[in-house]
């Protein structure tokens, strides 16, 4: 038996749900624990441990990444509200109304903010895929967006001084009631965004009646298990609308009714569009991003992608919808937000209305805004951002940090790489309808994570692209870009282990990179040499026409491609590592 290499530094394993734990247990047996000496600390992510725990294990994982330094995340679910109810039964002596939200809400924004991590997103560079673009042009789908409320009719400002903002309600007993604060800086944006519920609910017979009358499927897209109290009031109210008024005609005329997370959607739409639909998007600020896309997409199409697609995603601070206060308004009454004890802005809201009330850190930003500048110069790219600054002072201090930062860079003599501001909608057709340049996209985080989706399933498979979540202080955790694999997960358990088909690529390359990382920290050059050769036997597999079955057909020689299960594929990866 081989000596095994020695590693000085620990590793935070951050284990996840599904299919894709089945491929991280045997990436990590095979390819780490196996040939290295490492010490692993683990964390169980999952979600039934986030909930037993009540959510004490993600608050375990933020210390462990911030005491370590480097950190591998698996996927993990985040469960909508018939998946809280089928675990709360499995734990009876769980009390929902005392659950911390860390317990059942995605944990991956709490981890950003806990680290202070931004995420840059990017294709993996193998050689040979070749992606068959579909038929875009002239293709029969409409969005369907809301005109009026939430973001594009909130409330935004700066704050003009350090104190607290609290959003207060007055309802039927006079007595202002707190209904959430939070501390923020000079300079700090804020945004309050309600819906009134009725519109929201008459937005959906529109919508549906619109896709009965054209015969089209019925997408819908939203937020619910990140932005519950928002998007997920929303979906409750429109799905509850189909069920009772259209689902029985929509059967009727042979029409589909799909629903998903708004960025998971969005790829699916732009890579594998359907014939004829009708994409309900009831955010009017995404809504209206993406109307644009597909626009631009019916008229020139997808071109050929001819070079690598980079995205950041700026989350380190709980920015934007990710790390809101939302929920619906339990009585009619007025809203209110009082910065530093003096009232900014009040409305109207009505029982059941969805409320966001959203900041972010100007500071944060600014920390953002370099790790882009550094990212793009040490990679020789162009950057392109993406704000609604002309009508949003929520957006428009992004643009002082980057005339900031820009100005600083210049004085120490390291200018920034060039770039452009343009709006969100702009930024995404160019990353997609005009991408031959080797550019970085940033993005705030909800856009990012849609962003980054579409560019990912545009780019082969969500498993073709890498994620790394970078702090200020230098902590590095590397993660996947993909889910859980929930289907294949279901069809491993039916066949008993039997079929296991999941692509593990992302994973075995954020493996590949915090080994790389831990290499260069403790100056291990045994290490470095066998991380670079893992991630290049990773790309010599797939280059020799060796994947798995979500890649068939998206080689250049489809003709001499072998198409393998989970287990055969780090089975053919592990020959070409010790080869």
């Amino acid at each position: 038996m081989s000596r095994k290499i020695n590693v000085a530094s620990p590793l935070v394993i951050l284990h996840g749900d599904e299919m894709a734990q089945v491929a991280f247990e045997r990436i990590l047996e095979t390819f780490v624990t196996t040939p290295l000496d490492i010490d692993l600390v683990e964390i169980d992510l999952t979600a039934e441990n986030r909930l037993s725990t009540n959510g004490q294990a993600v608050t375990d994982a933020i210390e462990a990444l911030n005491r370590h330094g480097v950190g591998v995340k698996n996927a993990g679910m985040t469960v909508n509200r018939e998946q809280l109810d089928a675990l709360l039964a499995e734990h009876s002596t769980l009390d929902r109304a005392s659950l911390h939200p860390l317990a059942t809400k995605s944990p991956n924004g709490a981890i950003r903010k806990g680290i202070g991590g931004n995420i840059t997103r990017e294709d993996i560079e193998f050689r040979n895929l070749q992606v068959e673009r579909p038929a875009w042009i002239g293709r029969d789908i409409e969005v369907e967006t809301m005109e009026h409320g939430g973001t594009k009719d909130s409330y935004n400002a700066l704050s003009d001084a350090t104190g607290v903002v609290k959003l207060l309600f007055v309802g039927q007993s006079g007595d202002p009631i707190e209904l959430h604060r939070r501390e923020v800086n000079k300079g700090d944006p804020w945004l309050l965004a309600t819906n009134d519920l009725e519109d929201v609910e008459a937005w959906a017979h529109r919508f549906f009646q619109r896709a009965l009358d054209e015969k089209r499927d019925i997408y819908l897209g939203l937020k619910d298990t990140v932005i519950a109290g928002y998007d997920g009031v929303m979906r409750a109210a429109i799905e509850d609308i189909f069920r009772a008024d259209y689902q029985a005609r929509a059967e009727e005329l042979g029409l589909e009714y799909h629903y998903e997370l708004i960025d998971a959607q969005a790829a699916r739409l732009v890579a594998n569009p359907p014939e004829r639909a009708l994409w309900g998007v009831p955010d009017n600020n995404t809504g209206r991003k993406l109307y644009k896309l597909v626009e631009q997409l019916k008229r020139y199409g997808i071109p050929e992608r001819k070079a690598q697609v980079s995205i950041s995603r700026m989350s380190a601070g709980g920015g934007d919808q990710y790390g809101s206060y939302n929920a619906p308004a339990n009585e009619d009454g007025i809203l209110k937000v009082v910065v530093d004890g003096e009232e900014k802005h009040a409305r109207r809201v009505n029982k059941g209305d969805p409320i966001l009330l959203m900041s972010n850190d100007r500071a944060a930003i600014k920390d953002w805004v370099l790790q882009v500048f550094r990212d793009a110069s040490r990679k020789d790219k162009e950057v392109y951002f993406g704000l609604k600054r002309e009508y949003m002072d929520y957006d428009e201090v992004f643009s002082d940090v980057i005339t900031e930062a820009r100005r600083e860079l210049a004085k120490a003599d390291t200018p920034p790489p060039s770039f452009m501001i343009m709006r969100p909608s702009s930024q995404l057709i160019k990353m997609i309808t005009d991408p031959p340049r080797n550019a970085l996209y940033p993005a705030q985080n909800l856009d990012g994570d849609i962003f980054s989706d579409i560019s990912a399933a545009l780019g082969g498979s969500l498993a073709t692209a890498s994620s790394i979540i970078e702090s200020k202080n230098g902590t590095m955790l590397f993660e996947a870009p993909h889910g859980t694999a929930h289907d294949l997960y279901l069809k491993y358990l039916e066949s008993d282990g039997k079929e296991a088909h999941f692509n593990s690529s992302a994973l075995i390359y954020a493996v590949g990179n915090a080994l790389e990382t831990l290499a260069e920290r403790e100056s291990n050059a045994e290490l470095g040499d066998y991380a670079t050769r893992l991630k290049a036997a990773l790309i010599d597999t797939i280059g020799d026409g060796i994947v798995t079955g979500d890649l068939k057909g998206k080689t250049t020689e489809p003709d001499k491609e072998t198409v393998v299960d989970m287990q055969g594929f780090l089975d053919a990866v592990a020959v070409r590592l010790a080869s």
